[in-house]
């Protein structure tokens, strides 16, 4: 039974995938600092709803699925504590069988500051996200090259990485041809926030880390994740992953399913004509799956875009208020003065076969995808605070 250990584990993509591999029998271990809970207790942003602890998460997963989720909480900007997942040191917090059990296969790292708004908020948010992002990514490639050199590491890039090019947006790589020559050079990247910025740091570190220790790392291009629920999700509600719907932390489709049930305008920046590649929360998981079943080899840094279809911000806006108007709300669209720094048309053509070849089977945003993600919502209304939807972080 192959181990899969999950950094970042109890964030919105972290443990729907640790229950996603330990339902296919997965040895499954999770680590975590509660950062995001906490970011979201200091700054009073609400979630949809109450979300268990790890070790409570875990022990209703059993329970209802006799699966086991091994459990630590630790801070992995600490480099022994990095150290301790690989060399049967770390102390579990919630496990049936807390034994080490060696070195996992696949290491699935998530743990990062995922805000680009929370980046920009002040030169602390700053510093926090550059501290923990880059600093827990080269812990972890140390701790791969001297404990465990045939492990994998599976990283959560994102598209901000790119930009928004004049040129379509290649796997990662891109053929240089230059003075009779050829090569092939990471795209070229131009991150618009500081926590987009830190994830080219880590493709660097991680390139660095390939080049001079032959490290195997898959490293996925994500887009904005939309949904709620999973197939695991399903045997209890309380085991639904972390919903945000606040500018913070809130990706743009739940947010504006949020903002139509209650009848707050949809925050439409500018004129909304920002193109971006979009995934269903189910496809996320189907993306990590596929690339731990065929790693990258020895040496080599994989890069895939993690996206399967592309929308502009309009486009979104006026689905939301067309599912949200059958259902009765009364949606509104609100165009805002852009708080951020960015082109509001432009041209987007990225590739992003790489993970449909390994097997990924995508689902599409459709009418009837976002009419389930509204009912899901609407179970929560009474716990939606207008007040905490936009605060209008600029840069």
């Amino acid at each position: 039974m192959s181990h899969v250990l999950i950094l970042g584990g109890d964030g919105y993509l972290g443990w729907p995938t640790a229950m996603y591999f330990s339902a296919k029998g997965y040895e499954v271990t999770v680590v975590d600092n509660y950062f995001r809970r906490n970011i979201c207790t200091e700054l009073d942003v609400g979630m949809l709803y109450p979300i268990p602890t790890l070790p409570e998460r875990a022990r209703i997963w059993h329970e209802k699925t006799g699966h086991e989720i091994k459990i630590i909480i630790a801070d992995l900007a600490e480099p022994e504590v990095m150290r301790s997942l690989f060399d049967g040191r770390a102390i579990y917090q919630w496990a049936i069988t807390p034994k080490f059990t060696g070195t996992p296969d696949t290491v699935v790292h998530y743990a990062e500051q995922p805000s680009a708004p929370y980046s920009m908020l002040s030169y602390k948010t700053a510093n926090i996200t550059i501290h923990n992002n880059l600093i827990v990514t080269n812990n972890l490639m140390f701790a791969i090259r001297d404990l465990a050199p045939e492990t994998q590491i599976i990283k959560l890039g994102t598209m901000g990485e790119y930009g928004t090019p004049d040129i379509d947006i290649e796997e990662g790589w891109l053929e240089i041809a230059h003075k009779g020559r050829k090569d092939s050079f990471l795209f070229p990247r131009q991150a618009s926030s500081l926590y987009h910025t830190t994830k080219i740091m880590d493709t660097d570190l991680l390139w660095f880390g390939v080049r001079m220790w032959n490290l195997r790392v898959t490293d996925l291009m994500q887009g904005p994740v939309y949904g709620v629920e999973t197939e695991e999700s399903l045997v209890d509600e309380r085991l639904r992953t972390i919903f945000n719907y606040d500018e913070l932390f809130g990706t743009i489709i739940n947010r504006f399913i949020t903002q139509a049930i209650v009848g707050y305008p949809l925050t439409v920046y500018g004129k909304g004509g920002q193109i971006r590649g979009y995934l269903d929360i189910k496809d996320a998981l189907q993306c990590i799956f596929y690339s731990s079943l065929k790693p990258a080899k020895a040496g080599e840094l994989r890069i895939f875009n993690q996206i399967m279809e592309t929308f502009s911000v309009m486009q979104l806006a006026e689905l939301t208020c067309k599912v949200g108007q059958n259902l009765g709300y009364n949606v509104d669209i609100k165009h805002l003065d852009n708080p951020r720094k960015e082109a509001e048309e432009h041209y987007y053509n990225p590739t992003y076969q790489g993970l449909l070849e390994l097997g990924v089977r995508p689902h599409y945003l459709t009418e009837e995808t976002m009419l389930q993600m509204f009912k899901i919502v609407e179970q929560y209304r009474i716990n939606i605070r207008k007040d905490i939807i936009f605060r209008g972080v600029r840069w």
